[in-house]
């Protein structure tokens, strides 16, 4: 039996999954917005290039959430860049 204060047993692998998928599509898709609106190079090659770097960051992002951090430290190193480049990006 578990105390009344420990989570259940799943809840740590749901907030692991949650991260890598939710989290990581979050931080790849504001990477995408933010090198569209920063590179200076024409349009429709800094997408490309904001969508070619997307798919990098959420494959580090899975492997990220599921390295053997403590599952707080895995959502605020996904959120926290979330928020700037979101942030940086608006700016631009």
């Amino acid at each position: 039996m578990t105390p009344s204060n420990a989570a259940p047993a799943g809840a740590h692998l749901l907030s692991r999954l949650l991260a890598a998928v939710v989290g990581g599509y979050l931080l790849a898709s504001v990477l995408a917005v933010f090198l569209a609106t920063v590179l200076s190079a024409p349009r429709a090659e800094s997408v490309l290039a904001g969508m070619q770097w997307s798919f990098a960051l959420h494959v580090l992002a899975v492997i990220w959430a599921f390295s053997p951090v403590s599952h707080g430290r895995v959502w605020l190193g996904l959120l926290l860049p979330t928020v700037v480049l979101a942030w940086l990006a608006r700016g631009a």
